[in-house]
């Protein structure tokens, strides 16, 4: 089994690439961000943390995560999120890791983590490929606002929080990965990334079309 790292900034196109990717049998796709929001409800310890460190008021009554609460409390706050960070990024790793070994036993044949703190996190370790989803940033900015009713100022704030594109970039040319150019239209990034599994893993069949995403 093949493990691909899949990252890219915010409206790179990344998502658009999973869910490709995805239609070809064999292959399984993992978001962190899913992974990140199942486990902060789902893990008993680390919602025992996520209480001590930020409050009962963390979940609501009917005991679900109050995401718009805690984003709001760590958006401003670098303490606050490098708190967040520090109980969520190794509950999500050790999440990632049981996922990998399941997927393993099931006879997958590409298992692609698709996130968008790869490198940040060091979850590039864990991995035997990465590919990095790169677009223009006027297009990345365009796409974000559109997809989350975000103001541009909100959006570049975002972005400020994530790795630089050239860096990005210098990283995953340092451990031989793969820059996807999300520079056309979606048919276009569709062929990219039906190319790239087939580099890794040959050509699989199809089993069904998607539409693409933009995250």
């Amino acid at each position: 089994m093949i493990i691909l790292g899949l990252t890219g900034g915010i409206g790179s196109g990344k998502t658009a690439v999973a869910t490709r990717l995805a239609v070809h049998a064999g292959v399984r796709v993992v978001l962190a961000d899913d992974l990140a929001k199942q486990i902060m409800t789902d893990d008993p310890d680390l919602r025992a943390g996520l209480v001590a460190q930020f409050g009962p008021d963390t979940f609501d009554a009917a005991g679900a995560l109050d995401r718009a609460r805690l984003a709001a409390r760590v958006f401003s706050d670098p303490d606050a999120l490098a708190a967040l960070n520090a109980l969520v990024h190794p509950a999500v790793r050790r999440a990632m890791q049981a996922a990998i070994a399941t997927a393993r036993a099931e006879g997958v044949r590409l298992f692609v983590y698709e996130a968008a703190l790869l490198f940040e996190v060091g979850a590039d370790a864990l991995v035997d490929h990465v590919a990095l989803v790169t677009a223009p940033e006027a297009d990345r900015v365009a796409r974000a606002m559109a997809r989350d009713g975000a103001s541009e100022a909100d959006v570049r704030a975002r972005m400020a929080r994530q790795i630089a594109p050239h860096e990005a970039e210098r990283r995953t040319a340092a451990v031989g990965g793969t820059v996807v150019r999300n520079d056309a239209d979606l048919a276009t990034l569709h062929a990219r990334a039906d190319g790239l599994a087939e580099r890794l893993v040959g050509e699989l069949p199809r089993i069904g079309e998607v539409p693409g995403s933009d995250g």
